[in-house]
């Protein structure tokens, strides 16, 4: 018996006009990640062997999205079965299954997919199974009938619908898979014949049944399955989709002070009994060890925090940034495209970007690695257990070796040796009694309503 092989087509077509934007609207992004990906890779988990994106024309940045998988592009929007047969040669003969899901459905989970697919592959074979929901306002949506035995024997749309049929609270989610043997032939024989002369999708269950075929519904929940027509519903998903994050770390061993105010991206990796305060914000790209403390405020993308590092309050890391184990980074310090080794300190108020630093070397407040000559990028080194004072300039490319130290307020253009101490600091003059004297000549000038 030969392994089954499924094919999938995401429909991605559509303007997403009620987004009012001139980005596609598969492209706009939830934690992180653009919609049309997050779909794409639950179905890469699922096993799928063939994906084909519909797209429309002039939708090369939803195609470059897609990759490494093929793209169709429906040249005339005719509605969703229109949309589907333009993947038609993109998907191979032979297959046992057709999933066909919406670009905007990107929080459908995984055990979702694999029940569409586990009913269609039951004893009774069904041609079609259907997505479905139930809801207490369903409202606009399409409803699914159903016998008896629970079969599905149609779909009727909301503005088509009787008065019983719309007390109906069993909905359409838009999504389904087919026999992938007849799937094509089912889509050709959807015809035109609505207000709108379009071919939708839910008539493939009319078909299948007028072939003698049964349908299936497989219930989802309500939430995971909503489409993303507006922002107001794209930030609904992104509540919806952090809510379920945050979960997943909780239960991992993942402690967070107010998790309504931890802010994940879908690729946010953190380790065991990492502590995470109030108002944290993590990009894409951010790898998290065990033991780790990110205290309030704080914002991260693109970086490596090792074991027991401590970040913040108010500290930004952004990509590039690898912290080592045990590395402190403080308030309002930010780092940029670094390396800190085992035990570093930046405790306060400063930049380090391009820049390697050593084991427990330490940055004193005020601390700025000068990268950028404005035309070039140039990095700055500074060895292990080096001592670089407050309110200095490294002006990179400049190595502080070994154990140096820099004398704060210092402006560093040149290398400093191991164990040398570097001092640019400029000689102090004095001038006994000017202070006194000026405080009160311009005490007498305000008291004269004088400025001087």
């Amino acid at each position: 018996m030969h392994a089954r092989r499924i094919a999938a087509i995401v429909l991605a077509a559509g303007h997403g006009t009620r987004m009012n934007s001139t980005r596609p609207k598969v492209l706009h992004p939830l934690a992180g990640q653009p919609m049309l990906r997050h779909i794409l890779g639950t179905l890469e988990a699922v096993g799928v062997n063939h994906i084909c994106v519909v797209i429309g024309p002039g939708m090369e940045a939803v195609a470059a999205a897609a990759a490494p998988h093929a793209t169709a592009i429906q040249h005339d929007r005719l509605g969703t079965a229109h949309a589907a047969l333009a993947a038609k040669d993109a998907i191979p003969s032979d297959i046992d299954d057709l999933l066909i899901l919406n670009g905007d459905n990107p929080l459908i989970p995984q055990g979702c997919i694999e029940n569409l697919l586990a009913v269609r592959q039951s004893a009774d074979a069904p041609a079609v199974t259907v997505l479905g929901f139930c809801t207490d306002e369903p409202g606009a949506y399409g409803r699914l009938l159903t016998d008896a035995d629970g079969r599905l024997e149609r779909i009727v749309e909301a503005k088509d619908a009787s008065s019983a049929e719309l007390g109906i609270n069993l909905c359409n989610a838009g999504m389904m898979s087919l026999d992938g043997t007849i799937a094509f032939e089912m889509l050709a024989q959807i015809g035109n014949d609505n207000a709108a002369g379009e071919y939708y999708l839910p008539d493939v269950v009319a078909v299948a049944r007028g072939k003698g075929r049964s349908c299936a519904v497989v219930e989802g929940i309500e939430q995971y399955l909503m489409g993303i027509n507006s922002r107001a519903e794209l930030a609904e998903a992104e509540a919806v989709l952090q809510d379920r994050l945050r979960e997943l770390a909780l239960s991992a061993g993942v402690t967070m002070v107010d998790p309504s105010s931890v802010f994940l991206s879908i690729d946010t990796v953190l380790g065991r009994d990492t502590l995470i305060e109030p108002n944290v914000f993590f990009g894409p790209g951010v790898t998290v060890e065990d033991g780790v403390t990110i205290k309030a405020f704080s914002h991260i993308e693109g970086a490596v925090i090792g074991a027991g590092a401590t970040i913040g309050p108010f500290a930004r890391l952004r990509p590039g940034a690898h912290l080592a184990a045990d590395v402190k980074i403080g308030n309002f310090v930010e780092i940029k495209n670094a390396n800190l080794s085992v035990g570093a300190k930046v405790s306060h108020l400063s930049y380090i970007g391009d820049a390697d630093v050593g084991a427990e070397a330490n940055i004193g407040a005020g601390t700025i690695t000068c990268n950028y000559d404005g035309i070039f990028k140039w990095r700055t080194s500074i060895g292990a257990g080096a001592f670089i004072g407050s309110n200095t300039a490294l002006v990179a490319p400049v190595t502080i070796g070994d154990g140096a130290i820099v004398g704060a307020g210092s402006t560093v253009a040149s290398n400093v040796d191991a164990d040398a101490l570097a001092v640019t600091r400029a000689p102090i003059r004095t001038v006994k009694g000017w202070a006194k004297k000026t405080f009160a000549r311009k005490k007498a000038l305000k008291e004269k309503g004088e400025k001087g």
